[in-house]
């Protein structure tokens, strides 16, 4: 959930403007799950600009805080998110910590990297929600660890009903900077893309599962 309409519309023009989100309706992307989709969303991006980098930072930790609280360390999720974690951190004066999709498979074998305490609170930074299968797997490890997590709180949401189920079933909380229909609204009134375009996103965020051009 969007928690701030202006700020939600201002952080899609600006990933619109450094092209961290790419629109290609003519030409789809395959994602990694086989899915055909019009829109690849790559956030990393924003880290080599800083006053973008530092616009996300100040907002998801100004929003972070007055949602959740304070809580006694972020977490970012490997390997996405690592960086706008570290920097919301920063920005909070707080204990970072990441997490690996798996153990690793040497040394140490951490799944959890970093120093937390059994029972401390935290809140998960990601950088991108779309089935949420990746990002709840890190919230089980971090619950197993026994912390506590408070929510999540990621840059953009494609938001599909998958998703929101399986936070729901969970009782896990999340919010956003942005979403799919902040995105497609700033991109429609700036002429990022055109009608047709426009069509075939809508289209597809209707049944992204089993859109095919």
């Amino acid at each position: 959930m969007v928690l701030d309409t202006d700020t939600a519309l201002k952080t899609a023009e600006l990933l619109l403007q450094i092209n961290a989100i790419k629109l290609r309706p003519e030409n789809p992307f395959t994602w990694a799950s086989g899915w055909k989709s019009p829109i690849y969303c790559d956030n990393r991006i924003l880290l080599s600009y800083p006053p973008i980098r530092n616009y996300v930072r100040e907002q998801m930790a100004r929003q972070l805080e007055n949602h959740y609280g304070r809580p006694d360390v972020i977490a970012g999720v490997a390997t996405g998110a690592i960086g706008i974690g570290v920097l919301v951190a920063e920005q909070l004066g707080l204990p970072f910590i990441y997490v690996r999709p798996e153990p690793k498979g040497h040394g140490r074998q951490n799944q959890i990297e970093g120093y937390a305490e059994k029972g401390q609170s935290v809140v998960v930074v990601e950088d991108l929600i779309s089935t949420g299968q990746s990002s709840l797997k890190a919230v089980d490890a971090l619950e197993a660890a026994e912390l506590k997590v408070k929510g999540m709180f990621a840059i953009f949401s494609y938001g599909f009903d998958l998703a929101e189920a399986r936070f729901k079933t969970r009782g896990l909380s999340l919010h956003t900077l942005s979403n799919y229909e902040s995105l497609i609204s700033q991109a429609s009134k700036t002429g990022y893309v055109n009608q047709n375009q426009l069509e075939t996103l809508k289209s597809w965020r209707e049944n992204p599962e089993k859109w095919n051009p």
